[in-house]
């Protein structure tokens, strides 16, 4: 990945926060009720057999093969790391990495120095279109 990440520098020549270039995209991906079956922390024996989304599977591992970048960002724990990569790596999901330990509840609105888009999971991955929405934005 750090050869997709190119140098910036600020008017002073400051070295900044490098970007990814505008051909590859930073995917991450939530996995519970997204990828699979929606399941609790508080029952990870069910991790174990979630049902996968089959088109979640085709369009990630499409997604990586074109270069972007798959990280998934769960709400899972450190303790479900090693159940959750082995059932990853169990129905063939290509990824670069995992975040554990995402906020529960929805509801996110994340604020970034950098770029961010994001779509809302409603049942069925596909390639992403092009649609204008409102969103909310500090004002100028």
């Amino acid at each position: 990945m750090s050869k997709q990440l190119k140098e910036l520098k600020d008017k002073d020549g400051n070295t900044l926060s490098p970007v990814l270039g505008q051909e590859t995209k930073n995917y991450l991906i939530d996995i519970d009720g997204t990828i699979c079956d929606d399941i609790p922390n508080e029952e990870p024996e069910r991790m174990v057999t979630a049902a996968l989304y089959p088109d979640a599977l085709e369009i990630l591992n499409k997604w990586y093969d074109e270069g972007h970048i798959i990280t998934f960002f769960t709400s899972r724990t450190e303790d479900h790391r090693t159940v959750t990569e082995t059932w990853l790596d169990k129905h063939g999901f290509k990824y670069h990495g995992m975040l554990m330990g995402k906020p529960r509840g929805g509801n996110y609105h994340w604020i970034d120095n950098h770029l961010v888009k994001a779509t809302r999971f409603k049942g069925k991955f596909t390639d992403l279109i092009v649609a204008n929405k409102s969103i909310e934005v500090f004002e100028d």
